[in-house]
C-alpha cells in the first residue's frame, strides 16, 4: 500500500494539469529504507509528448546523485496520462526499473476530475496497490504546545 500525504497528491495533480496536454513526470524521494514519500521533485518531460514521458538523462543523473548524497531513494515515480485511464502502458512497464518504487499514474483526461492510482512494477509484472491519502501532521512545535 502507498501511504502518501494530501499535499503531495495535490502537487502531483497540479503538475499534471499544468503540463497538460503533455504528460508530466517526476519523483518523490524518501529516506532509504523508509518507504515514506517526503520530497516532491517535479521533472521535465524531455519527450514533451501527450503520449510518452521520459526523464532527461542529465537531470536524472543529477537527481540520483543528489538523492544518494541525502540518503534518499525514489519512493514514488509518477507521471500523467492525458487521454487514457491511469494504468501503465506497455512502454511504462518496459521502462519501470525501480522494483521498490511505487509507480503513480494520474489521469487528466477529464478537466473536472482526476484519477490517481499506484502500482508496483517488477520484472514486467504490474500489481495495483491501495492508496491511503493522509493529512500532513502538524509541525513538531505545535504538537508540543500544552
Amino acid at each position: 500500500m502507498l501511504k502518501i500525504r494530501r499535499d503531495l497528491v495535490d502537487a502531483i495533480v497540479e503538475h499534471a494539469r499544468r503540463d497538460h496536454p503533455d504528460e508530466a513526470c517526476g519523483v518523490i524521494a524518501g529516506k532509504e529504507g523508509s518507504d515514506v514519500p517526503e520530497r516532491f521533485i517535479p521533472m521535465v518531460n524531455a519527450a514533451r509528448s501527450p503520449t510518452f514521458y521520459e526523464f532527461d538523462s542529465t537531470d536524472l543523473l543529477k537527481l540520483y546523485r543528489e538523492m544518494d548524497a541525502r540518503g534518499e531513494v525514489p519512493v514514488v515515480i509518477y507521471h500523467s496520462h492525458t487521454a487514457t485511464e491511469a494504468y501503465p502502458s506497455r512502454t511504462d512497464i518496459a521502462y519501470a526499473s525501480e522494483p521498490e518504487a511505487h509507480y503513480v499514474l494520474v489521469s487528466t483526461r477529464d478537466p473536472d476530475t482526476y484519477e490517481f492510482r499506484s502500482y508496483r512494477i517488477v520484472d514486467g509484472e504490474v500489481t495495483e496497490e491501495d492508496v491511503e491519502v493522509v493529512e500532513p501532521s502538524a509541525p513538531a512545535e505545535a504538537e508540543q504546545l500544552t
